[in-house]
């Protein structure tokens, strides 16, 4: 990977992973700064720009590691969490809400990976039940293995969790760290799928279906129980578009090694839709979401379209209780 600045937190200077980090990385300069804050968190910048190019900024998180997870954000278990080791992404998908929820296109990267494991740790011990954790919220961490090695240690960690479960969700096709670890029953590689027509059209920068669905095949006859996601669903008129991608994706991979399906409507808060329609006219998808959310009539067609329709096809290849809409 080839990053012209790495900027790198005091208090990350001396951590054992910078430095691990560093040499696995083609960069120009390195610029020490007290807090990632005040490169990130900026107002002085403009995400489209920083995209063709961004830089890298090391950072030692101090607090929030472990966040709960939205309500309905649930593969089947009562307690749900999401964390993020990393903010931003390597794709540029147009319906990405961290475009608007960030003024930088930079990556961030806490290395202090020790810490989330020691917070995911306690809360699991501590819960009762079940307790999913969920990373991809914030990024791709998949994407961008090959620098972080977080999951390299990460996984195996998962192994002295009894009660918790690691759900790894991703566009990426970068499998090789689930190559190399046995198959655990409480870790979920997941990917999130649309149709070809719909990553070509919206998912810039990402790998395609096909390339994804191999992916999944390598990883099941490895032994691993796989998450599909259909997330975000792209409302289309045309609703044969979804029977023919549903018959391609169950034909080519294995059922009885699939942990869960969900559903996932394309949502975004109105301050961060408001942002991005403003930087990217172009962006037709955004504009359109716009007009949507002014009109009730479109947002009830867009429910019934997901929870009616494309539920009622998915059960034709699994059941119902392995399907969760987000």
């Amino acid at each position: 990977m080839k990053i012209n600045t790495i900027y790198i937190e005091n208090d990350a200077k001396s951590h054992p992973n910078t430095n691990d980090i560093i040499k696995r990385i083609k960069y120009k300069n390195i610029i020490y700064c007290n807090s990632y804050s005040e490169v990130f968190n900026s107002n002085n910048q403009n995400f489209r720009i920083q995209k063709e190019s961004p830089s890298l900024i090391l950072a030692y998180k101090k607090k929030n590691f472990i966040l709960k997870a939205p309500e309905k954000f649930t593969i089947g278990f009562k307690n749900n969490y999401y964390f993020s080791h990393l903010l931003n992404c390597p794709y540029d998908c147009k319906y990405c809400f961290l475009q608007g929820m960030f003024n930088s296109a930079n990556y961030v990267l806490f290395v202090n990976y020790e810490d989330f494991y020691s917070n995911i740790k306690k809360i699991a011990e501590n819960n009762k039940e079940y307790s999913c954790f969920f990373s991809g919220y914030d990024s791709d961490s998949l994407a961008l293995e090959n620098v972080t090695n977080f999951l390299r240690e990460f996984i195996k960690y998962f192994e002295g969790i009894k009660k918790g479960v690691l759900e790894i969700r991703s566009k990426s096709i970068n499998i090789k760290v689930f190559e190399k670890i046995r198959p655990l029953a409480n870790v979920i590689p997941a990917f999130s799928l649309n149709p070809e027509h719909v990553v070509k059209e919206f998912e810039d920068k990402t790998p395609s279906l096909s390339k994804r669905l191999k992916a999944i095949i390598k990883l099941q006859n490895l032994g691993w129980s796989i998450g599909l996601r259909f997330d975000p669903l792209i409302y289309l008129k045309q609703k044969v578009g979804y029977e023919e991608f549903f018959n391609n994706v169950f034909e080519l991979i294995d059922k009885n090694k699939i942990h869960s399906v969900t559903l996932g409507k394309f949502r975004m808060p109105d301050r961060f839709l408001k942002k991005i329609s403003k930087v990217r006219s172009d962006n037709n998808l955004i504009q359109f979401e716009n007009v949507r959310r002014m009109f009730p009539k479109l947002d009830q067609n867009y429910d019934e379209f997901q929870q009616t329709f494309l539920i009622r096809l998915l059960t034709r290849f699994i059941e119902k209780e392995r399907i969760f809409v987000n």
